[in-house]
């Protein structure tokens, strides 16, 4: 049944190339917005603090602070409504999921960036 699933996945659910980005780094996600019959591109700019899932459903989750609140958004990595992502700053993290990083502030909330 799982070969089943997964080979369903692999044929009709079209992936997107998408820039390669993990936890720790900065990026903005350019998305449609349908209000009506109008449709707008939006952008969400912040730190990835995880990816999870595989193929078909694999989400990521995005932390920015708006004012002094923290707002988080995940996306599908496979949303028809996401046009393109940019990586901003590559972060040096150890960890695959920062959720410690929801309880930081000011100077401590601070990632370092990656070296090439």
């Amino acid at each position: 049944m799982e070969d089943l699933v997964k080979f369903v996945q692999n044929e009709f659910v079209e992936k997107k190339e998408m820039a390669e980005f993990s936890a720790g780094d900065t990026i903005t996600v350019y998305y449609e917005i349908k209000e009506g019959s109008k449709t707008r591109t939006q952008f969400f700019r912040g730190v990835v603090i995880q990816r999870r899932g595989s193929g078909a459903t694999e989400t990521f989750t995005i932390r920015k602070m708006s004012g002094t609140i923290g707002v988080e958004r995940i996306f599908p990595v496979n949303l028809p409504a996401l046009q393109k992502i940019e990586v901003n700053k590559r972060g040096k993290v150890r960890r695959a999921r920062i959720f410690y990083f929801r309880e930081l502030t000011g100077k401590k909330a601070r990632i370092k960036e990656k070296r090439n």
